[in-house]
């Protein structure tokens, strides 16, 4: 059987976050009800002229600093001329001639760098909503929301490439502040080029408007079993657009592909050229904080975290940060690590705490390497450390004092630790006497017995030990 080589390449639009959209004054904002959110500019209104947002420009410079991309002397702008209901002008602004950056890269978990051709500015389209009675409603909100275009070179040669290179992409945009990126939103989107070769590569077709990496996956290995199975049976491939369908899992034929010169470039005669200054690069590429890729080698070689925690930290960049700067005040890479990861997130998922990420915490990285220090010396259990570091999230107060407060410090010893002892050796006789004829597990059921009566307050290692004592003095 012939063995055809996928070759895939990405383009990956990502909506940066302005404050308000490319060429207009309107807001930036999701959620807002349908076309409350445009103006003559956006809208298409004859006689409109744009005005170019310059915090759309910096945060696509910060992009290009970030992938490593080499840039334009100064910007320029095109039309692209297609007529869809999406977009009012009848065109969109853009950049063809001379995109803001080319080449950089971006690196996969194996190593494999894949190059980028180009990334550029360019306006969102409005949104079309299809109805049950098959009309189309379009929503202007989304018009003019400036969008930062990523396209990499046809390098990757899988389905897991594809949805990794998307991944390892959104993550670079995500931790260099350039955009929410969230695929549930729309505001970051990816199509896909693919093609099969064997002696020559087959027709090009474009997967439009994949909005997440299971999407990509899918999406592609479809595509790509769809596409051997026309050459091999001596069909070929229509160069074509195709979408994916989640429900029958399978790709469906949207149109024939456009040409470029089905677009029908033309300069923007409204927008002149704006200099790049050799200053403004260099602010925006001050900006850029180290990436992901960096901290994973870093973080798995230098503080000898496993991969899963270390993922876990990377969700985000406020993760990071906090795992970081909680570092600088604790001794334990590891264990500061597993807090952030199991103790941390969980509180998360509780719903009376209203906390839903690492930004909203209401205590400090000292504060939690204060607290994972009272556990590691013993002043406090990790059961009575969990209800401290819950405490925390509703008020902002130091663990020392919270832990005092809610009369939860550890008991190491004294009157009241021996009372629970032997109250706990009495009530389980059965265990005591397993203990005493060396059957050292059931000595977890009396320490146990102990944790419970103290309500988690006892020092664990502590009550071990003066169990054992209290049965070897027995008769």
């Amino acid at each position: 059987m012939t063995r055809f080589t996928p070759v895939i390449g990405l383009e990956v639009h990502c909506q940066l976050a302005t404050l308000s959209k490319l060429f207009c004054a309107c807001a930036n904002r999701f959620g807002a009800a349908p076309n409350t959110l445009a103006c003559e500019a956006c809208s298409g209104q004859p006689g409109a002229l744009p005005v170019l947002n310059r915090e759309a420009v910096d945060l696509a410079l910060r992009a290009a600093a970030a992938f490593g991309c080499d840039l334009a002397p100064h910007l320029v702008f095109d039309r692209k001329h297609y007529w869809y209901c999406d977009l009012p002008k009848g065109y969109q602004i853009t950049q063809s001639r001379e995109p803001l950056g080319c080449g950089g890269e971006v690196e996969l978990a194996d190593g494999k760098r894949v190059r980028l051709e180009r990334i550029h500015i360019e306006e969102d389209a409005a949104k079309i909503l299809r109805t049950s009675n098959s009309e189309s409603l379009v929503d202007l909100n989304r018009a003019g929301v400036p969008l930062l275009e990523c396209v990499t070179a046809p390098l990757l040669a899988s389905a897991d490439e594809a949805a990794e290179c998307l991944a390892r992409m959104r993550e670079i945009l995500v931790f260099s502040g350039v955009g929410e990126c969230d695929m549930e939103r729309g505001s970051l989107r990816c199509d896909v080029n693919i093609s099969l070769a064997c002696d020559e590569p087959s027709a090009r077709v474009e997967l439009k408007n994949l909005n997440s990496f299971v999407h990509v996956r899918d999406a592609v290995q479809f595509e790509i079993r769809r596409q051997s199975e026309l050459l091999a049976s001596g069909r070929p491939v229509e160069r074509e657009t195709r979408t994916w369908d989640p429900e029958r899992r399978e790709t469906r034929s949207l149109r024939e592909k456009e040409r470029a010169s089905d677009y029908r470039y033309l300069p923007e005669a409204d927008l002149p050229p704006v200099p790049l200054e050799r200053a403004r690069i260099a602010r925006a590429a001050a900006c850029v904080p180290e990436l992901p890729m960096p901290r994973r080698r870093r973080y798995t070689s230098e503080l000898g975290l496993d991969a899963t925690l270390v993922e876990v930290l990377l969700e985000s960049r406020a993760s990071a940060e906090f795992f970081e700067a909680t570092l600088r005040h604790a001794r334990d890479a590891r264990e500061v690590a597993r807090w952030l990861a199991n103790d941390v997130r969980a509180l998360f998922a509780e719903p009376e705490l209203d906390v839903h990420s690492i930004a909203e915490l209401s205590f400090k990285p000292f504060d939690l390497a204060e607290l994972i220090e009272l556990a590691a010396n013993g002043r406090a259990s990790r059961p009575a450390a969990r209800q401290v570091l819950r405490a925390m999230c509703r008020t902002p107060r130091a663990p020392r004092e919270l832990l005092r407060e809610l009369g939860l410090e550890s008991l190491d010893g004294g009157a009241e630790l021996d009372e629970l002892c032997r109250t706990a050796i009495a009530a389980h006789a059965d265990a005591s006497e397993a203990v005493r004829s060396g059957h050292a597990r059931a000595l977890d059921v009396l320490v146990g017995a102990v944790m419970a009566a103290s309500k988690s307050r006892a020092n664990p290692v502590a009550v071990r030990a003066r169990i054992r004592e209290l049965l070897q003095a027995a008769p």
